[in-house]
């Protein structure tokens, strides 16, 4: 038996990285668990359902990602990638929440 083809457009890296998942009425602690140029792989410490759209941020890093959730398997999520910002200093104020929720998390 051959292993299945990998049909990602883009190699991904592995991450282990801890996360906060934001959406109106949502903050969700997980795991990234690799990425991608375009995309990333979480674990999330719940199951619950996610909305199509949701803001990702990587604690190690200090950025908040805009993503698009596009698979769900019980407590994984596969999300593509949109715009990346820095938490670090001044955010414009749409990403007010998402500062204040790395900053929770231990974020500095």
């Amino acid at each position: 038996m051959t292993p299945p083809q990998d049909r990602r457009f883009e190699p991904r890296s592995p991450a282990n990285a801890r996360a906060v998942v934001l959406a109106p009425g949502l903050e969700l602690t997980g795991v990234i668990i690799d990425h991608s140029a375009t995309g990333l792989r979480l674990r999330l410490d719940r199951t619950l359902a996610l909305p199509a759209r949701v803001q990702v941020i990587d604690i190690v890093r200090g950025v908040v990602l805009e993503a698009e959730v596009v698979w769900r398997k019980g407590q994984e999520a596969g999300l593509k990638q949109g715009s990346e910002t820095s938490l670090r200093g001044l955010v414009p104020s749409r990403l007010a929440a998402a500062r204040d929720a790395f900053l929770r998390a231990g974020g500095r």
